[in-house]
């Protein structure tokens, strides 16, 4: 399949190989890809299809020689067959072959060369390169040790071309938007490191494709892959953030007081920890600049716009030249895609050592969990596992309170593998490193969502400083045993202890009773449809909710 491309490379009439960034912003405003907005930054919208990414078109090519490390049980690990996926491959290199012109970025994964992953990427879009640019980092002089320098990963990117839905009738799913065979593809195959991205425009189908690949190179090399923020303090101490989508993981780990590693993907190897990202890929619906300082400023900092490079996605822009964040007309999930280099308080290069702490965040709208808690290494091996928040009323036609989400290891999509690899190496961090693990909810209190109000952003700040700082490692807990949870009787900066124990801030304490055994129940039965034959350590299963 590489020397097919190397071919296509070779007698390709205009091929721009590792262009310089500048000439990627100047292409993409050039070839009407983007526009540049008054403050310099590049301005671009997908079709609707492409507001977000396509969970079933994305597909993991199925070899008898490797199947067997994938949970296939899982809905986000959908099986193409070897012949389908080369078909897709050689119709992408047909079509890139008769582009008017091509872009070749070189770029690696990893910010530590001894896992840093090689990655060819080969588009006919400037602005798909210069997201590559954003997002994936340079390559180091001293590739050559990285344990990936021999198996480089080639990525075929063609966001606007379709594929022929009667070449693929009975081989690729029926799309019921289309009413016919889907016309879009997120191929994996990771046996051979080829990828391809046909189809979708939407910049986290790029991203997503080469983490979800990442996290599955990475354990077979001993390095843990996490869905993570983290930062480091003065003292080289260094903090995990793991949580979903409006838990609080981007702005709890912008702290002025620590150095940020990254926003979303990490790895934890024997050596510590390193972003595996060169950029961050920011949602910006409702982004305040007032509260996200450093995220508007990324975006949306004045300068000559060729040496700006930050790519703002589906956002609502009006002619005078003014960005309404609040509005969700286009999509909830617009995006900015900056590099790491736009923010001021990181740490460069982006490796530190072993985490000293590690948090698990969820906002549970049933107002039920304590705002922080102290989990041993099988409780979190457990909480690791379960990856719980809540889906609030309203987010959804038709949900009219909240909806417990289970997303294992706080990323499932992008987690291949069987799971108790990932829980597995987990546990061994911890227990080497001696990292404190806690559970921080930033959810409600004093009733569930609707009733009771969202923890304060004040208090949480306290709780996360403590837990940071060593402070809550030794006060004394009381155990929570419908949770199984040690919670903290007393926590400094935390004026009024009662605030600890979610119980004491309901009126009705049977009705707390009654929603914490159904949260409870709901934690058991995810479990046991997602976990019952996966091999997990029974003493992990053990500390399960519910059970």
């Amino acid at each position: 399949m590489n020397h097919n491309l190397e071919t296509l490379l070779k007698q390709h009439r205009d091929v721009k190989v590792n262009p310089p960034r500048q000439l990627l912003i100047q292409d993409s405003v050039d070839r009407k890809e983007a526009f540049a907005a008054e403050c310099g930054c590049l301005v671009t919208w997908t079709p609707v299809e492409s507001t977000g990414r396509s969970p079933k078109d994305t597909v993991i090519t199925k070899w008898p020689r490797s199947e067997g490390t994938i949970d296939w049980d899982s809905p986000n690990n959908i099986p193409i067959e070897p012949r389908v996926f080369d078909m897709v491959f050689e119709d992408a290199l047909k079509v890139l072959g008769q582009k008017e012109r091509l872009y070749v970025t070189d770029r690696v994964l990893g910010a530590d060369p001894a896992y840093a992953l090689p990655v060819r990427t080969v588009t006919d879009k400037a602005l798909s390169a210069l997201f590559t640019d954003n997002m994936f980092r340079p390559v180091p002089k001293d590739i050559g040790r990285s344990c990936f320098a021999k198996k480089p990963f080639t990525l075929l990117v063609l966001p606007y071309d379709k594929l022929d839905p009667n070449r693929y009738k009975e081989l690729l799913r029926v799309d019921p938007r289309l009413g016919r065979t889907s016309t879009m593809l997120i191929g994996m195959d990771m046996d051979r490191c080829l990828g391809v991205v046909y189809g979708s425009a939407y910049g986290g189908s790029v991203k997503k494709l080469m983490f979800t690949v990442m996290n599955y190179l990475l354990p077979g090399e001993g390095v843990l892959p996490l869905h993570s923020s983290a930062n480091e303090g003065p003292e080289g101490d260094v903090a995990l953030l793991l949580g979903l989508s409006g838990t609080g993981k981007t702005t709890l780990s912008a702290d002025p007081r620590r150095a940020l590693l990254g926003d979303d993907e990490h790895a934890w190897s024997d050596d510590g920890v390193a972003n595996l990202e060169n950029g961050c890929y920011a949602k910006l619906i409702d982004l305040d600049p007032n509260k996200e300082p450093e995220i508007y400023n990324a975006c949306f900092h004045k300068a000559q716009f060729l040496k700006h490079g930050a790519i703002i996605e589906n956002t609502m822009f009006y002619p005078d030249g003014t960005f309404d964040l609040n509005d969700d007309r286009l999509t909830p999930n617009s995006r900015g895609s900056y590099p790491l280099s736009f923010l001021k308080n990181i740490k460069t290069p982006p490796v530190a050592g072993h985490a000293k702490t590690v948090l698990f965040l969820t906002a549970d709208a049933n107002g039920v969990l304590p705002p922080v808690a102290r989990l041993t290494s099988a409780q979190a091996m457990l909480w690791f596992l379960l990856g719980y928040t809540s889906k609030l009323a309203g987010t959804e036609t038709g949900i009219t309170e909240p909806v417990s989400t289970f997303s294992r290891f706080f990323g499932q999509p992008f987690m291949p593998r069987n799971p108790d690899v990932y829980a597995r190496m987990l546990g061994d961090k911890l227990r080497t490193h001696g990292a404190k693990v806690y559970l921080v909810n930033t959810g409600w209190t004093g009733g569930p969502y609707g009733i009771g109000k969202r923890i304060s952003l004040t208090l949480t700040r306290e709780m996360v400083e403590a837990a940071l700082s060593g402070a809550l490692a030794n006060v004394e807990c009381w155990e929570d045993k419908v949770f199984h949870l040690h919670v903290p009787k007393t926590c400094p900066g935390v004026p009024d202890p009662n605030v600890l124990n979610p119980r004491n801030t309901w009126k009705d304490k049977n009705a707390y009773d009654s929603r914490a055994r159904r949260l409870a129940d709901e934690f058991a039965a995810q479990f046991l449809k997602a976990y019952e034959n996966k091999g997990i350590d029974p003493a992990v299963a053990r500390e399960c909710p519910g059970r």
